[in-house]
């Protein structure tokens, strides 16, 4: 009860947000575009209370899902009632309806919404890295590389694991993040780099590959694992069906050691399974004071590459706020590496790469909401929050009647055309729209009602 009193809590609260927003970039442009606007509500149903400003009504209502917009005009049959005399609304030649205007301007009204959601998306994160921003609170002090890629940069210039870096490029007793921004600075050059092996110091040289120029460039690019944390990887949660469970890890563990390895953080460990292809790996596990062993057979659990299906421990934080100048660059880096990747899963469905099944409605977004609003730290609020906004405003200009993309790609074709679309064509593509939306959506909730944990344990 508690976790669904959360998860309907956390839902209405996000979604409510996501949405008003939405609309009030439809409410904004539409005002500045002198197109009345009649209502502007949140929520919907039976209204609770408001106030009326001028020519529009300010609304609670009832159901607090979202909110919505209603200006005169919009609505087709409200416009063939106008036209025909048989209904009391403004006439098709009003000054102040959605219609009578340039379609240029009633384009921008549609852009607007999706517009205000890639817009809050940015101002969550940035505002996120620039007042937030969260890191460990404990450190390894010394840039101590954990593991070295085997075939790559870092290990054809000779680094081990363990090597403590004391010099790179002109960087004396450097950290990782000056590593990190020397590296950004010689992208496909060569740095020389001394190293403290024992009690030997050695110079290498780094041959810099091409990918640091890119802004998602990491440091495991070029083969060198660093060392964030000290202590093995707890285990928080493991998945079922994984290779995780079929090799006996369970909550609470602790993985001192992998293949002799003693590995500190999940980063190294995906490179290092990634390294060996889904080979076996034997892992020594730390459980109630005992070690045990066991061997796990890494799979290709998603589009990511080799993985064992375990959600490991946080590390405490603490907040280190960015400069406004870096905390703007990782705001835009995350609404586009997201956008992206949702255009990209958009077209893996349509090209049946991706099961539909794989999306998540109503249900699915309050459970994600309700772990993330149970979660530690605050990156999994705003990534959520900015996630969910992102995918507002990308599917919502999709070409499809009844959605604002559908409503732009109409306005352009009447403008290709030079006249205006019947009436009676556009309320007949929105009412079959309207019923393959009403379908799609009904499968999707069943979709993620089946996903329930009710349900999950009734599966073979």
């Amino acid at each position: 009860m508690h976790e669904f009193l959360v998860a309907t809590v956390a839902f209405v609260v996000l979604v409510g947000i996501m949405v008003i927003v939405h609309e009030f970039g439809h409410f904004a442009v539409a005002k500045l575009c002198g197109v009345r606007v009649e209502a502007f509500s949140f929520g919907f149903g039976p209204r609770l209370f408001g106030f009326k400003y001028g020519e529009t009504d300010y609304k609670i209502c009832l159901l607090p899902l979202g909110g919505y917009v209603k200006m005169t005009g919009e609505n087709f049959s409200e416009v063939s009632e106008a036209a025909t005399g048989t209904a009391n609304v403004a006439p098709p030649d009003d000054p102040g309806a959605f219609t009578s205007h340039p379609r240029w301007q009633r384009i921008l009204i549609g852009l607007a919404g999706p517009a205000s959601n890639f817009l809050l998306a940015f101002v969550l994160m940035a505002f996120y890295y620039g007042w937030i921003n969260e890191v460990p609170a404990v450190q390894v002090a010394s840039t101590t590389v954990e593991w070295v890629t085997p075939g790559s940069a870092a290990a054809l210039a000779g680094f081990q694991p363990g090597d403590v870096i004391t010099h790179f490029d002109d960087a004396n007793m450097p950290d990782w993040e000056k590593i990190y921004e020397r590296s950004k600075l010689n992208a496909s050059q060569s740095v020389p780099v001394t190293v403290q092996r024992g009690s030997n110091a050695l110079n290498l040289t780094l041959k810099v590959p091409s990918s640091a120029r890119n802004d998602d460039f990491d440091l495991g690019d070029s083969g060198l694992q660093p060392q964030y944390l000290a202590g093995p990887i707890s285990v928080q949660e493991v998945a079922q069906g994984t290779p995780a469970e079929q090799a006996g890890l369970r909550a609470g563990d602790a993985i001192e050691s992998v293949d002799g390895h003693s590995f500190h953080s999940v980063s190294t460990l995906l490179a290092y399974m990634q390294a060996g292809q889904g080979n076996p790996i034997s892992l020594t596990v730390l459980r109630k004071g005992a070690a045990v062993q066991m061997v796990a057979h890494p799979a290709k659990l998603d589009a990511n590459g080799w993985k064992l299906g375990f959600a490991p421990v946080m590390p405490p934080q603490r907040d280190n706020p960015l400069p406004l100048g870096q905390a703007v660059t990782k705001a835009t880096n995350f609404c586009a590496d997201n956008s992206f990747l949702i255009v990209e899963v958009l077209h893996r469905i349509f090209t049946h790469k991706v099961a539909v099944t794989q999306l998540a409605g109503p249900v699915g977004i309050a459970r994600m909401a309700g772990d993330a609003a149970e979660m530690k730290g605050w990156l999994p609020k705003f990534g959520l929050a900015g996630e969910i906004s992102l995918n507002l405003g990308i599917l919502n200009l999709m070409p499809f009647p009844i959605l604002d993309g559908g409503l732009i790609v109409l306005l352009i074709i009447e403008s290709v055309l030079r006249r205006e679309i019947s009436i009676n064509v556009k309320e007949r593509i929105y009412q079959a729209a309207f019923v393959v939306l009403v379908a799609f959506f009904a499968f999707i909730i069943f979709n993620d009602v089946t996903k329930l944990p009710i349900f999950s344990h009734l599966k073979p």
